[in-house]
C-alpha cells in the first residue's frame, strides 16, 4: 500500500512536457486560420463544389458503373470523384482553379500582416529563431488543408457506401489517399508562393494581387502563349511526318507542363482513371498488344512522378526564396 501511495505522490507532481516555440506558434496560426472569415468562404466554396459534384457524379453513378466498354467501370469510388453529365466539371476540375485561392488566401498576409500590425518584432524578440516563425505559418496552413481535404474524402466515403452498398477496394483508397496528398502538394506550393510573395511585399493588397495575377496567367493565358508560339515555329502541323509530329506534340505538351495547373490536371487524371496509360501521344507501334484493362496503383503512380516531382520542388524553391528573403529582411525598422 505504502508503494502504491508514493507512486501516486511521483505522479502528482510529475511536470507536463513544455511545448517548443514552434508548437506554440503552430496552435496559434491553426486557430487564426479556423476562425478566419476567407477561410469560412473558401470552406464554403470548396464544400458547395464537393457536394455539388458528389450529387452529380450519384446520379450517374449507375450509367457509369454499367458501361462495360470502359476499363474503369468496376472503379465505383473513383467513378463518384470522375463521372459528370457536363452540367458541373468533376471534382478535380474545379479543384484545379479552387486549390490555388485556398493557399494564396491562407499566405497573402502572413508576414506582411504581422509587420504592418507591429507584432512581428515583438516574435521575433523571443527566444525562438527566425525560420521556426516562417516554418510554422506553412506547416500550419498544409495541415488545415489536410485535415479539410481528408474530411471530404471520408464524407464521400461514407455517403458512397450508404447510398451504393459497395465498399471501396484497397486500390481505390490507394488512389483516393494519392489524390489528396497531390491537393496537398497543389495548395502548398500556392501558399509557399503566396508567403513569398508577403515576404517579399510590405502591404497584403499587393501580395494578393500579385498571386492572384500570377495564378491568372498560368491559368488563362499561359496557353494562349504557347498556342502562339507553336504556331509561329510549325504553321501547319499536317505535314509534318509522324517522328515531326511526335516531336511536336511533346515539345507542345512539355511547354504547358511549366503551369502548375497543368501538372496537377495530369497528375489528378492519371491518379483517378487507372485506363490512363501515357500523358503523351503513342504511335501504333506501342500500341500494339496492349490489354485495354486499368493499370496498376504503382504504374499510374510511375507515370505521374514526374508532374508530382514538379510540384513539389517548384513548392520547396518558393519557401526556399521566401526563407532566403526573410532571414536577410530588417525587422526593427
Amino acid at each position: 500500500m505504502a508503494n502504491i501511495f508514493a507512486w501516486l505522490d511521483r505522479s502528482a507532481t510529475r511536470v507536463a512536457p513544455i511545448a517548443t516555440p514552434f508548437q506554440v506558434i503552430v496552435r496559434k496560426e491553426v486557430g487564426d486560420y479556423i476562425r478566419s472569415w476567407r477561410f469560412y468562404i473558401m470552406l464554403a466554396l470548396i464544400l458547395l463544389t464537393f457536394v455539388g459534384a458528389l450529387y452529380i457524379s450519384l446520379g450517374n453513378i449507375k450509367q457509369a458503373v454499367t458501361n462495360f466498354s470502359d476499363p474503369d467501370h468496376t472503379f465505383v469510388y473513383l467513378k463518384l470523384l470522375t463521372s459528370t453529365d457536363n452540367t458541373l466539371p468533376a471534382f478535380h476540375v474545379l479543384m484545379s482553379f479552387l486549390g490555388p485561392l485556398l493557399g494564396i488566401s491562407l499566405g497573402f498576409d502572413a508576414i506582411n500582416a504581422e509587420r504592418n500590425n507591429g507584432t512581428l518584432v515583438r516574435l521575433v524578440a523571443q527566444p525562438l529563431y527566425r525560420d521556426n516563425l516562417l516554418l510554422a505559418k506553412f506547416y500550419a496552413a498544409l495541415l488545415v488543408v489536410g485535415v479539410l481535404f481528408l474530411s471530404l474524402v471520408l464524407l464521400m466515403a461514407g455517403g458512397g457506401m450508404l447510398l451504393t452498398g459497395v465498399r471501396p477496394e484497397g486500390a481505390e483508397w490507394l488512389r483516393i489517399l494519392a489524390f489528396v496528398a497531390l491537393n496537398i502538394v497543389y495548395v502548398g506550393f500556392w501558399l509557399s508562393l503566396s508567403i513569398c510573395l508577403s515576404v517579399l511585399f510590405r502591404h497584403a493588397a499587393t501580395s494578393a494581387l500579385t498571386a492572384i495575377g500570377i495564378w491568372l496567367f498560368f491559368t488563362v493565358f499561359y496557353q494562349i502563349i504557347v498556342n502562339m508560339v507553336m504556331g509561329a515555329l510549325v504553321p501547319d502541323p499536317r505535314f509534318l511526318s509522324e517522328a515531326g509530329a511526335i516531336s511536336f506534340n511533346n515539345m507542345f505538351l512539355s511547354l504547358l507542363r511549366v503551369a502548375p495547373s497543368q501538372m496537377y490536371s495530369d497528375a489528378a487524371t492519371t491518379l483517378l482513371m487507372p485506363s490512363v496509360r501515357s500523358l503523351g501521344p503513342l504511335t501504333m507501334e506501342q500500341m500494339a498488344g496492349a490489354i485495354p484493362a486499368p493499370l496498376s496503383f504503382r504504374e499510374s503512380l510511375m507515370i505521374v512522378w514526374p508532374q508530382v516531382t514538379g510540384l513539389i520542388a517548384a513548392t520547396m524553391a518558393c519557401f526556399a526564396l521566401s526563407y532566403f528573403l526573410f532571414m536577410r529582411r530588417e525587422i526593427r525598422s
